[in-house]
C-alpha cells in the first residue's frame, strides 16, 4: 500500500491544499506533519507573536484532520532530519510540500530532496500560495517583468478558471492516516517561548479566524479604495498575516476580488497582484535579499547614525505619524500599509539610514512578515527597487500626516501624550510656542521629543546622496 507524508509549512490549513489534494490522490495512507524549525525559532526573541500564531493555527489543522479521520505529526527540531527520519520510519514513497520560494527555503529543500532521494523516496513540490509563480508570467521577450503595471496587466490577461481551481481535501479523506501513537501538541512554553501581550489589534487565529476576517471585509470591500490609506478607518482587510501562513487560500480569495463589479475589489485585487509580483521578483533576482534591485544604487553612501536608528525603533522621532506607526508595530505585530511606506520613507531619506536596517526591523516585529513583500516595500520606499519610488519624490511626513489622520485620531490612539494638542498642530507640535504647549500640557523636548531631524534639510541630504551616483 503506498504511503505518502505531506509536510506542511505556510500552508496550514485543510482545504483547498495543492498538496494535500495530490497527495490524497495518489496515495493509499497520508500521514501529515508540521515541524517547529528550530533553525528559524531559535533566534526569535522570547516574545514573537507569530510562534503563538503558528501554534494556534497547528492545533486548528490538526483538529480538523482528526475530524476527518487522519492526524498531525508534530515536531520540533531540524527538518533536515526530521522529515528523512520521519519518512524512513512510515517507509513512505514520497513527500509532498507546497512551493516556497525564499532562497533560504529553497536551500533547504533541496538538501531535503537529496536526502530523500537516498533512501528512494520522491520529494514533490506544488504551487500553492501565489496564483502564478516562477516564469508563468513574463514578458513577450521572456524576461522577467521590473515594472509592476505591465506585469499586472499580463497576470489578468492570463487568468482563467484553471488558474483558480481549488484543490478539495474532504472527499478524499478515506487516505488520511491516523496517528500510530497519540501525540500531543507542544505548548508555547515547551517550544521555548512566553505568551505577548495582548493589544487591539490582536487578529483571531487559525482557518475559522481567517474566515471571520474574510467574512467582515466582504461587507467593506467596495469602500476599500476610498478607506484603505487612512490607519485610522477600518479600511484594509486584516488578512495579510493568514495569507502568510497559509490559513487562508489566495485562491479563495482572488476568485472573490475579480468577480465582484465595484473599485474597492479591483484596487484589492491590485494589491494581491502586487504579491505574486513580489514573489516572483525574488525568485528571479534572490539578490535583492542583500543588495540593491538596481544594481546601480549599491554604491549609496548611507549614514551611521545608531541613535536615529534606535529613536525610529522606539517611536521617538518627533513627527507624530512615523512615531504612532512604529509605536502600533511595537504593540501589535502589525503597521497599516500607508504607514509601512512613510515609515520606510522617513528612515531611508529622512534619516539617511540604510533601507536593510528598516527592513531588518520589520522582519522581527511584524506578523505578517513575508520577505518578497517586506522587501519589495522597503526597496521601493528607498528607490532602489523594481517600480520603486523615484529617488526624487520624498514622502514629507507632515503632509502625510495631514492627508491621511487629518483629525489626528490615529496619532492620538498611539502617541497619547499628544492627546491634548489642537489639530492644527497634532502633526508637527514643535511649530506651537511656550504658551500653547502649556495649555495644552506637552512640552516639546520633554514630554514629547522635537524632531530629530529638519525635514526640508534632510531632503536636500538625500537629493544630493542620489545624485552622487546619477550623475
Amino acid at each position: 500500500m503506498s504511503t505518502a507524508l505531506v509536510w506542511f509549512r505556510r500552508d496550514l490549513r485543510t482545504h483547498d491544499h495543492a498538496a494535500l489534494h495530490h497527495a490524497l490522490k495518489a496515495h493509499r495512507r497520508v500521514y501529515c506533519v508540521f515541524v517547529f524549525d528550530t533553525g528559524i525559532l531559535d533566534p526569535l526573541p522570547r516574545r514573537d507573536r507569530r510562534v503563538e500564531f503558528i501554534l494556534r493555527a497547528v492545533e486548528e489543522v490538526a483538529a480538523a484532520l482528526r475530524e476527518m479521520g487522519g492526524a498531525l505529526i508534530v515536531r520540533h527540531g531540524d527538518p533536515l532530519l526530521e522529515i528523512p527520519r520521519l519518512a524512513g520510519e512510515l517507509e513512505a514513497a514520497a513527500v509532498y510540500v507546497n512551493r516556497d520560494y525564499e532562497p533560504a527555503a529553497i536551500a533547504r529543500d533541496a538538501e531535503v530532496k537529496r536526502r530523500l532521494a537516498g533512501a528512494d523516496c520522491c520529494f514533490t513540490d506544488f504551487k500553492d500560495q501565489v496564483i502564478f509563480d516562477r516564469d508563468e508570467v513574463m514578458t513577450q521577450g521572456g524576461t522577467p517583468f521590473s515594472v509592476f503595471t505591465p506585469y499586472k496587466n499580463a497576470w489578468l490577461r492570463k487568468l482563467d478558471a484553471a488558474s483558480l481551481q481549488p484543490w478539495p481535501v474532504a472527499e478524499h479523506a478515506a487516505h488520511l492516516a491516523p496517528s500510530r501513537d497519540p501525540e500531543q501538541l507542544p505548548t508555547l512554553q515547551q517550544l521555548g517561548f512566553e505568551t505577548a501581550e495582548p493589544s487591539e489589534l490582536s487578529l483571531p487565529t487559525g482557518m475559522n479566524g481567517a474566515q471571520a476576517l474574510f467574512r467582515d471585509f466582504v461587507d467593506r470591500i467596495d469602500d476599500y479604495a476610498a478607506t484603505r490609506d487612512f490607519p485610522a478607518i477600518k479600511g484594509s482587510s486584516h488578512l495579510s498575516a493568514h495569507l502568510r501562513f497559509g490559513t487562508i487560500s489566495i485562491r479563495q480569495l482572488v476568485t472573490y476580488a475579480q468577480a465582484q463589479p465595484s473599485r474597492g475589489a479591483a484596487s484589492w485585487l491590485a494589491e494581491l497582484i502586487w504579491r505574486d509580483f513580489y514573489h516572483a521578483i525574488l525568485w528571479h533576482h534572490p539578490r535583492v535579499t542583500r543588495q540593491c534591485f538596481k544594481p546601480a544604487f549599491d554604491a549609496l553612501r548611507w549614514d551611521s547614525a545608531p541613535d536615529l536608528l534606535q529613536a525610529w525603533c522606539d517611536g521617538r522621532t518627533g513627527y507624530p505619524l512615523v512615531d504612532a506607526a512604529m509605536r502600533q508595530l511595537a504593540v501589535s505585530g502589525y503597521m497599516h500599509n500607508r504607514l509601512r511606506m512613510v515609515a520606510a520613507s522617513f528612515l531611508s531619506k529622512d534619516l539617511g539610514l540604510d533601507w536593510r536596517q528598516g527592513e531588518a526591523w520589520f522582519a522581527e516585529k511584524l506578523l505578517d512578515f513575508d520577505l518578497a513583500a517586506n522587501n519589495g516595500g522597503w526597496q521601493w520606499a528607498a528607490s532602489t527597487g523594481c517600480d520603486a519610488q523615484p529617488w526624487f519624490r520624498i514622502f514629507n511626513p507632515v503632509t502625510q500626516s495631514e492627508k491621511f489622520d487629518p483629525e489626528g485620531r490615529f496619532i492620538r490612539r498611539y502617541v497619547p501624550e499628544l492627546s491634548s494638542v489642537a489639530n492644527k498642530f497634532i502633526h508637527a507640535p514643535w511649530k506651537m510656542n511656550a504658551a500653547e504647549q502649556a495649555a495644552c500640557g506637552v512640552r516639546i523636548g520633554h514630554d514629547y521629543p522635537a524632531p530629530v531631524v529638519d525635514h526640508a534639510a534632510a531632503r536636500a541630504r538625500t537629493l544630493a546622496r542620489f545624485q552622487a551616483i546619477s550623475r
